[in-house]
């Protein structure tokens, strides 16, 4: 069997990413944070989404209207009302998803906990040889 390598994570972050918790609503670092770059995720650093596809749902979350394409699952919540959005790579819990809000264009909102991921900013990967 192959094990995957994570990154360590504090008990906040362990909560919402691997026993599908909610981090308060207007405490994430990424919530009212509009710099140029992309975010990955926190426990494996796969792309999840770009910050031109985020927006301000005035939710206490940061809002995204789009994900990088084949990084984000959807499922049924258990609550039998949403829909759970986990990163692809790894299985984190990243949020839920909305449609039909008609906050954007793409009436689509990816609600996601800012402890679910990590920003990494346009300066940096263009920094580092791949841009």
């Amino acid at each position: 069997m192959t094990t995957t390598k994570h990154n360590e994570l504090n008990a906040m972050e362990r909560y919402v990413i691997e026993h599908k918790g909610t981090e308060p609503p207007f405490s994430g670092e990424y919530d009212d944070f509009y710099e140029a770059g992309t975010y990955i995720c926190r426990r494996c650093n796969a792309e999840l989404y770009r910050s031109e596809d985020k927006f301000n749902a005035h939710c206490g979350w940061p809002a995204f209207d789009d994900e990088v394409p084949g990084a984000v699952r959807r499922l049924p919540d258990p609550d039998g009302f949403r829909t759970e959005i986990e990163c692809v790579a790894c299985g984190g819990h990243l949020g839920h998803v909305f449609m039909g809000e008609g906050f954007t264009s793409k009436n689509t909102r990816h609600c996601v906990n800012s402890l679910s991921m990590r920003f990494v900013p346009a300066s940096q990967a263009e920094g580092d040889g791949a841009g």
